[in-house]
């Protein structure tokens, strides 16, 4: 994550400055939406409750929409704009480890985070496992190494490998979100669950 202004405009200090009240704000945020929740973030996975969905897919398409914009006017450089790089085999190893963790724990990593922030106490149990897990993963790499750098696919975007635009692609996700919404709301019918 880079600046949020370069330093000729503002100081490097007013930089730290103003990103320790974005994150106030941003923890401010993911609390008083519920995300301090394990039942709340959990509920996506057994159908009762998809607001997690939604924050994230809002997040993630205004981010998109924001750096779309900011292109456009000449604002910001897309090929400037880190992607990481794509190990197939472990990303979806990783994926399943984190997912069954999510749904076990009723956390993700930054979430676990919010709900110790307030005092609960499985979050911070619950981070904990996760230190235990990165150091783990740390002093054993040697084992993984060949799993970790299996399949790679360089820094590619969705946009590129289907030949389309970057802006046709986020009409495109536009579309795929409203359509989760959509979902969303009839899996919250269908399996609703008392207030908790």
């Amino acid at each position: 994550m880079g600046p949020l202004a370069p330093n000729e405009i503002i100081s490097e200090n007013t930089n730290f400055l103003l990103a320790f009240f974005i994150g106030i704000a941003f923890g401010w945020v993911l609390e008083s939406s519920g995300f301090s929740s394990s039942r709340k973030l959990a509920g996506i996975f057994y159908g009762y409750d998809t607001v997690v969905l939604k924050v994230f897919f809002t997040a993630a398409i205004t981010a998109m929409l924001g750096l779309l914009f900011m292109s456009l006017f000449g604002w910001t450089d897309l090929d400037l704009v880190y992607v990481n790089p794509t190990y197939l085999t472990s990303a979806i190893a990783g994926g399943v480890v984190m997912g069954a963790g999510f749904i076990m724990g009723g956390f993700c990593p930054g979430t676990s985070f919010c709900g110790a922030a307030i005092g609960k106490i499985d979050a911070m149990v619950f981070i904990g496992g996760l230190f235990i897990g990165v150091y783990g993963f740390a002093f054993t790499y040697g084992w993984w190494e060949k799993l970790y750098l299996a399949r790679y696919l360089g820094e590619p975007k969705i946009s590129d490998k289907l030949g389309i635009s970057d802006g046709l692609f986020g009409f495109l996700l536009i579309l795929i979100a409203l359509g989760m919404f959509v979902v969303a709301e009839w899996a919250e019918k269908k399996f609703p669950r008392e207030e908790y």
